[in-house]
């Protein structure tokens, strides 16, 4: 396994030993929430009691796969624990997410829940967000009015493709905008700015929702704690 991968294990695993007997439990998505899925459907197997929710139809079927018992999200108004991946995450556990397409099921999922655990590896610390691309979901109908409005705020958006070159569609059928702003001096300002724009559903600023992460650099996981409460 490449270390990056056993980072990414290392850092999952130990966010899925915080959850306990008749949690629902938030299921994020990604590369290392794949591990995350893997070590939850161990304890499933072993006699952990839960109910899961997915934030991406991709979640749900390895999720299912592993024996994870799923229900509904949309019958529920909270969960008592999300577990995700991040693009990137500061010092201050603001992050950047939706690289996997899946960050308003996630934003939603992360709102909702009592605690959210953000997992990752080292790579992803970042001293100030940008550097990596920011999505934002929006309807196919203001593809050339939100796009506008993001060059109005110093973005330069592109229009995400599938690999064989056609539309990128999320799970709700809408299409994402990667976002290059570079540094970010202000994130709760664009991320206000990006909110208010109509058409733009919601973007990957995840400035508030993640209460706690797990880093892991090979083997080693560190715990970082958000200092002030969401």
């Amino acid at each position: 396994m490449a270390p990056q991968d056993i980072a990414k294990r290392a850092a999952a695993c130990a966010a899925v030993r915080e959850i306990e007997d008749g949690m629902r439990v938030g299921i994020g998505t990604g590369s290392t929430v794949a591990f995350a899925i893997d070590a939850l459907g161990e304890r499933c197997r072993a006699g952990l009691r839960i109910e899961a929710v997915a934030t991406s139809l991709r979640s749900e079927a390895a999720a299912r796969a592993a024996g994870i018992p799923l229900v509904d999200f949309a019958g529920l108004a909270t969960v008592d624990l999300c577990i995700d991946g991040v693009d990137e995450i500061d010092d201050a556990l603001q992050a950047i997410k939706g690289g996997g397409g899946a960050m308003l099921r996630e934003k939603i999922v992360a709102t909702a829940a009592t605690r959210m655990i953000a997992i990752a590896d080292a790579s992803k610390l970042v001293g100030q967000l940008g550097a990596a691309p920011l999505p934002v979901e929006i309807l196919p109908f203001a593809e050339s009015f939100v796009i506008a409005a993001i060059a109005r705020l110093g973005g330069a958006a592109t229009v995400r493709r599938a690999a064989d070159g056609a539309l990128y569609l999320t799970d709700q059928a809408n299409a994402v905008l990667d976002c290059a702003f570079g540094p970010i001096a202000d994130p709760a300002a664009l991320a206000a700015a990006l909110s208010a724009l109509p058409g733009l559903l919601d973007h990957g600023l995840f400035l508030t929702e993640i209460d706690a992460l797990y880093v892991a650099s090979g083997g080693d996981v560190a715990k970082r704690t958000r200092i002030a409460p969401r």
